[in-house]
């Protein structure tokens, strides 16, 4: 592998948080890589009320996943994935036709004047359980003519070709928040809506919930729908021969993705250019738990950053790139073998709280 992107989500925090914890934050491979790297592209700053992450986008973007919007809406739309989805996870293959949601599981909770989206990832859906919820939920869907298919235990898929122009917002764009204006809006919005509600009625009376509550884990009491996307749209195209580290919906990207590799694994793998996702921070940063985000970074710079920093200096990696996200924000620097040699330069991680 020559050439390595780095996504790094949350890679930077908050900005009332980010001078402490780069104060606190012992990652000295990561803070000489930051120091001795070219910036490749002005901080980018995102609308705050995005319909997805900027991670999330960018990702989009390099898969030409983009889904387009009407002009006058700066909030732009959740990334295209229902179709690849659809193509890569679905089994036994489902027909290339219509138009296909992503639909996940979720905790919605009750705050005293309004509803919050409690974060995806964390709810500790089990197969069983899930399968569970499906077939409770899919006579509601079947007597409107809707089909559902199921995926895994945190996905499943709609196909509703009428909705084709409903703007989502992905559940990492709209968790911890109020979910009202991170509601879909468009064709099908109050129709999506009334269904939604059937399910969380219909979930509402289903013991799987208490059962989960004894122990210990939150109920699922609705769904979240995103990634529209038509079936037969052209399959993700990107520069990249390699995919590391893929979880979640960037998974179903390509089918070639490695999906537990290492550092060495990733160096030694044919190919030009490279993609590693590194999401460790993400969970800490989506519910603002910064000592957890603390350790996790730390963790990543003796498990990732060190033995890259030492394949850069070696010419292992002709160019390694990091490109740093927050909520709202996005960083993108380069480093080569001829930059860190700038010895006057000190290591610092100035640049996580840019």
């Amino acid at each position: 592998m020559n050439h390595l992107d780095i996504l790094l989500p949350f890679g930077l925090p908050q900005a009332e948080m980010a001078r402490d914890l780069v104060r606190e934050c012992n990652a000295p491979a990561l803070a000489m890589l930051l120091a001795r790297s070219k910036t490749a592209a002005p901080l980018q700053h995102l609308d705050p009320f995005s319909r997805a992450l900027p991670h999330e986008h960018w990702l989009a973007e390099r898969f030409n996943l983009a889904a387009p919007t009407p002009q006058q809406d700066e909030r732009g739309n959740s990334p295209a994935a229902a179709a690849a989805v659809l193509r890569n996870r679905v089994q036994p293959p489902v027909p290339a036709e219509g138009h296909w949601f992503i639909v996940q599981p979720a905790h919605i909770h009750v705050a005293r004047d309004h509803l919050v989206l409690t974060d995806i990832g964390q709810l500790d859906l089990e197969e069983a359980e899930s399968r569970r919820l499906f077939n409770s939920a899919l006579p509601l869907f079947e007597e409107i003519g809707r089909t559902l298919v199921y995926v895994d235990a945190a996905t499943w898929l709609l196909r509703a070709d009428d909705w084709a122009g409903l703007r989502t917002s992905s559940p990492q764009a709209a968790s911890g928040r109020n979910i009202d204006i991170w509601m879909p809006e468009g064709p099908g919005e109050l129709a999506w809506r009334k269904l939604q509600n059937e399910v969380q009625m219909q979930w509402f009376s289903e013991s799987i919930n208490d059962e989960r509550e004894m122990h210990g884990k939150k109920p699922v009491n609705s769904l979240w729908i995103w990634g529209g996307a038509a079936a037969a749209s052209t399959a993700p195209s990107t520069m990249y021969q390699a995919s590391f580290n893929l979880n979640g919906w960037p998974q179903a990207l390509t089918a070639t993705a490695q999906h537990s590799a290492a550092p060495d694994g990733v160096l030694a793998a044919p190919g030009e250019h490279g993609l590693l996702l590194l999401s460790d921070l993400l969970e800490p940063g989506l519910t603002d738990e910064w000592g957890y985000w603390l350790q996790r970074m730390e963790a990543l710079d003796t498990l990732w950053f060190a033995p890259l920093l030492q394949a850069a200096r070696s010419k292992r990696l002709a160019t390694l790139s990091l490109v740093l996200t927050g909520q709202d924000k996005l960083q993108h620097v380069t480093v080569t073998a001829s930059s860190l040699r700038r010895f006057w330069t000190k290591p610092s991680l100035a640049k996580l709280a840019a």
